[in-house]
């Protein structure tokens, strides 16, 4: 398997996920609130949030990039998720985030997307990113325009209508 490098913020620590996040992870994949709009099946269980742990972190090995679990640096706690993504049906390569409740509105979101992208970009080359985001997701849509994206059009992804949101590297 590829490591997994981490990358700190002034307040976060993007890392690896580990199986001592299951727990926390799980919790945030069955609050309904925070998978109103992650996903087309609504609230996880344990199992299911197992086997989307599981391949995320495989997509590092895939694809050389992914989903970093996010902990706030003075704490350690677990705040959610922040990475790139493209499993197989996607359009293109995605920057993708899901914090837990507590965490929003602390501008955790936009911090660790920023280093994410960054990665995108500097690291990894690529020309532009994605984010596919459920149209009645206000809350991401402004963070994906406070992060340079802007919506190029609505598209169905597996059977979800998403609304397709880019930046390019030059932007």
């Amino acid at each position: 398997m590829r490591a997994v490098p981490s990358l700190d913020t002034p307040r976060l620590r993007l890392r690896q996920f580990a199986e001592a996040d299951f727990d926390d992870y799980a919790a945030l994949c069955a609050d309904a609130e925070v998978m109103r709009y992650v996903s087309d099946q609504g609230p996880l269980s344990r199992e299911d949030a197992w086997r989307q742990l599981a391949m995320l972190a495989g997509h590092w090995s895939l694809r050389g990039y992914g989903m970093w679990a996010v902990e706030e640096l003075g704490s350690g706690a677990f705040v959610g998720r922040v990475g790139l993504h493209c499993p197989e049906g996607w359009p293109e390569p995605k920057l993708a985030w899901a914090l837990a409740r507590r965490y929003w509105g602390r501008g955790y979101a936009f911090e660790a997307a920023t280093a994410a992208l960054h990665i995108a970009f500097d690291t990894l080359g690529w020309s532009r990113a994605i984010s596919l985001i459920a149209p009645p997701n206000l809350r991401s849509i402004r963070l994906a325009e406070r992060l340079g994206e802007h919506f190029e059009r609505n598209l169905v992804v597996r059977s979800y209508e998403v609304s397709l949101y880019a930046v390019e590297r030059s932007d």
